[in-house]
């Protein structure tokens, strides 16, 4: 049995002592997590922590509904996760917490303009379709709506969302258990390729944009600077803060960037929709690991130096190919379900840098993991430092602020 405590009853932000204030300022330190004594802790069988416990009320105008002008200008909170020490800081302060030898390790991921408008051939109803994974040229599986009217056999006219102009078919050819269609597209060469004249960028439904003029700094801002490999339908959001400059300084400090992919789906941002956790399916994603990464990572294991994953895709793929292989990484390409949730132990990553995430979300459930390995009191440590950010105003989700676990 693994000990559980409600949030609530366990961790407070609370201000310090008085006689510590002048020196946390210095500090840009705001709070110091207490325990509260005398809560009575609820217990749980490994297989049965909730959903529902990883659920937390966010102010809606919280939700970042654009990206801060320049990148490395959003916030940074900063969690030291062995005293609970919280510091409020600026993105481009990463450099004061990075150490001469530490191996910096980003998703280079890049996303494609997965959103695509069409027409039914036979009845001129309009589809919207987003493409989830390319499973070969030409052949896609995708979200369709209205879903009730593609059926297998309908025919979709790909058009150009700003001329109108007919440019590829769509038919359906099969549907899943999800509910997802595989499009087979015919008419003008390697769909991926076009995707820059008919696709829009996929935004989560929690960013609103109205028309094509709005989504224009998207295509920018959407997406990393270091961005190669194309496949993700979402944005491996924490790589969003860097800039080419801040990454030059980074490896002036000493500090190694090398990269692994991990193609994000849409899972990725999901809430999990079962009560319990162990329930769960995780959705598959791609990755791969090339050996230049593979080996400065067990170089850096083997000598003592840190790892620090620049979001939770490139933790899953560094976690997962060590599970598969004693502890160690190596390189090639693979598929991951890893599901990390509390308690779990990480044999690779000792410090992450992420964003804030959706309630009930495998990403908050990953990062609770993370905030106390191999138990389960992280979910605690993770959900008071959420309600400091609220305090603070921190900005939520793909365009929001960064966070720091140390």
């Amino acid at each position: 049995m693994h000990t559980v405590f409600r949030p609530q009853h366990l961790v407070v932000a609370e201000p310090l002592h008085p006689t510590c204030r002048a020196q946390a300022l210095a500090n840009q330190v705001a709070f110091a997590p207490r325990l509260i004594v005398g809560a009575k802790p609820t217990c749980y069988a490994d297989g049965e922590m909730r959903t529902a416990d990883f659920n937390y009320a966010l102010p809606p105008e919280l939700i970042a509904q654009h990206p801060m002008p320049h990148r490395d200008t959003s916030r940074l909170f900063v969690l030291h996760r062995r005293t609970g020490w919280v510091e409020h800081r600026r993105f481009r302060d990463l450099l004061d917490f990075l150490l001469t030898g530490d191996v910096l390790v980003l998703n280079n991921s890049r996303v494609i303009p997965a959103r695509l408008h069409g027409v039914n051939t036979r009845t001129g109803g309009a589809f919207e379709m987003l493409l989830i994974e390319e499973n070969a040229i030409n052949d896609w599986w995708a979200m369709l709506k209205p879903g009730k009217r593609a059926r297998v056999g309908t025919e979709i006219e790909i058009r150009n969302p700003e001329s109108g102009i007919r440019k590829l078919t769509a038919t359906v050819i099969e549907t899943n258990e999800e509910g997802h269609r595989r499009l087979c597209f015919d008419g003008g060469g390697n769909l991926l390729e076009a995707l820059d004249e008919l696709g829009e960028v996929p935004l989560p439904p929690y960013i609103n944009r109205q028309g094509a003029n709005e989504l224009a700094q998207d295509k920018d801002r959407y997406q990393t600077v270091f961005a190669e490999a194309s496949g993700s339908v979402a944005a491996p959001t924490a790589g969003l803060h860097f800039t080419d400059k801040l990454l030059d300084d980074i490896r002036e400090r000493g500090v190694e960037i090398h990269f692994v992919t991990l193609h994000v789906g849409l899972g990725t941002f999901a809430p999990v929709k079962k009560e319990n956790l162990a329930a769960h399916t995780m959705h598959e994603e791609r990755f791969a690991v090339s050996e230049v990464t593979a080996r400065a990572v067990n170089e850096a294991k083997a000598t003592g130096r840190r790892v620090i994953a620049v979001g939770t895709t490139s933790l899953r793929v560094l976690e997962s190919v060590a599970a598969q292989n004693s502890g160690g990484l190596t390189a090639g390409r693979g598929r991951t379900r890893m599901f990390i949730h509390p308690p779990h132990d990480f044999h690779i990553v000792d410090a992450l840098l992420t964003n804030f995430h959706l309630p009930c979300s495998t990403l908050l459930m990953l990062v609770s993991a993370f905030a106390t390995p191999g138990k389960t009191t992280g979910r605690e440590i993770i959900l008071s430092a959420y309600q400091a950010a609220i305090r603070e105003r921190y900005r939520f989700f793909s365009y929001g602020d960064a966070m720091l676990i140390l």
